[in-house]
C-alpha cells in the first residue's frame, strides 16, 4: 500500500501581500522543473502542515503550499475581514501569476475541494487536473447535516458537548448561535466556543477516534482560526449566490479530468456530495473508500490519494 513520500523542506518560501491587511504565506518544495501542483487545505481556516508536501513525488512535482487568509502563517491570524470564497479564488490566481506558473494540478480536500472547484470553474484554462477528497458542495443541506440535524444522530454523545455553550433557546440555529460567540469581544466566551466547535469537528474526522488529532484540533490557535473562519463561511453560505452554485456551474470544467476520493462513512461531508459531483462531471473518476471517514490520513484514503498523484496526467 502506498505511503507518504519522505519528509522534505521547502527550497523557497515567503509572504505574498494581497488585499490589505492580508499577506499569504507560501512555499515551494520538490522539483523546481517538475509538474506544478497547488495544495488547497481544508477548513476554511485549517492551514498547511509539513506533511502536506508528502502527498507528491518530490522528483516529479513542483509542490506549492500556501495558507489561506487568516490561518497558518498568513497574516493577520484568524481575521474575518475581506475573507470570502471569491477573494480566496483571486488569491490562488495571484499566487500562480507570482510564481510564473502557466497551468497546474489542483489538489484539495474537504473545504479545499470546494475551493478547488470554485477556482477551476473561474479559471478552467489554468487547471491540468483536479484531485479532490472529501467533497463539500456548500449547499444548505450540507451545513445542516454538519451543524444541525444530521451527524448528531450518529454522534449524540459528542453532540451534547457541541450543544453545551449554547442556551437551549438558541439551539434551533446553531451556526448563528456559534457565530455570535465566536465573534464575541469576551475572550473567555470566544475560547469556550472555539474549543467546542473544533472538538465536534475533530470527533467526526475519522472513522476511529484519534486522541492526537483531537488534541491538535482543539489547541488554542488552531481551534480559534478553524472555528471562527468556518463559521464565518457557513453563516454567509460560502458567499455563493445560489444554493447549488457548484453543480449549476460544473459545466465549466467538463473538459478537465479529475479524481474524486471519498470515505464511505464520512460524517462531515456525506458521500452523496461526491456522488452528485461525479454524476454532473463525466470526466471525473470516483473512488469510494471502504472503512474510512473524512480524514486524509486514514489508510484507505491516503492510499487513494498517493495513487492519484502518482498516476499519469
Amino acid at each position: 500500500m502506498p505511503s507518504l513520500y519522505p519528509e522534505i523542506e521547502p527550497y523557497r518560501s515567503g509572504h505574498l501581500p494581497v488585499d490589505s491587511p492580508h499577506s499569504l504565506y507560501w512555499e515551494e518544495s520538490g522539483n523546481p522543473e517538475g509538474i506544478p501542483v497547488v495544495f488547497l487545505h481544508g477548513g476554511p481556516g485549517g492551514g498547511t502542515l509539513p506533511k502536506h508536501r508528502q502527498y507528491f513525488d518530490p522528483k516529479r512535482y513542483r509542490i506549492v503550499l500556501f495558507d489561506q487568509r487568516g490561518c497558518g502563517k498568513s497574516l493577520p491570524f484568524s481575521s474575518l475581514e475581506k475573507n470570502t470564497t471569491w477573494e480566496l479564488v483571486a488569491d490562488i490566481e495571484a499566487l500562480r501569476r507570482f510564481l510564473g506558473i502557466e497551468k497546474w494540478v489542483v489538489f484539495g480536500g474537504s473545504w479545499g475541494s470546494t475551493l478547488g472547484l470554485c477556482y477551476a470553474i473561474h479559471h478552467p484554462e489554468r487547471v491540468v487536473k483536479l484531485i479532490l477528497r472529501g467533497i463539500y458542495l456548500g449547499r444548505q443541506s450540507d451545513s445542516e447535516w454538519y451543524c444541525q440535524s444530521g451527524a448528531r444522530n450518529i454522534y449524540p454523545d459528542a453532540w451534547e458537548s457541541f450543544l453545551a455553550p449554547i442556551p437551549e433557546e438558541e439551539r434551533g440555529e446553531m451556526i448563528r448561535a456559534y457565530y455570535k460567540r465566536l465573534t464575541s469581544a469576551d475572550p473567555a466566551v470566544r475560547q469556550t466556543a472555539t474549543r467546542a466547535w473544533a472538538g465536534w469537528e475533530a470527533t467526526l474526522m475519522r472513522l476511529e477516534f484519534d486522541p492526537e488529532l483531537f488534541a491538535a484540533f482543539t489547541s488554542d490557535a488552531h481551534a480559534d482560526s478553524i472555528a471562527r473562519i468556518e463559521c464565518h463561511y457557513l453563516i454567509n453560505r460560502l458567499f455563493f449566490d445560489t444554493d447549488q452554485w457548484i453543480l449549476q456551474n460544473v459545466r465549466a470544467i467538463q473538459q478537465i479530468p479529475g479524481v474524486i476520493i471519498h470515505g464511505r462513512y464520512d460524517m462531515i461531508c456525506p458521500l452523496v456530495n461526491a456522488w452528485d459531483l461525479h454524476r454532473a462531471w463525466p470526466r471525473s473518476q470516483i473512488e469510494i473508500v471502504r472503512s474510512a471517514g473524512h480524514s486524509a490520513s486514514e489508510p484507505g484514503i491516503l492510499d487513494a490519494l498517493i495513487r492519484a498523484t502518482d498516476a499519469p496526467l
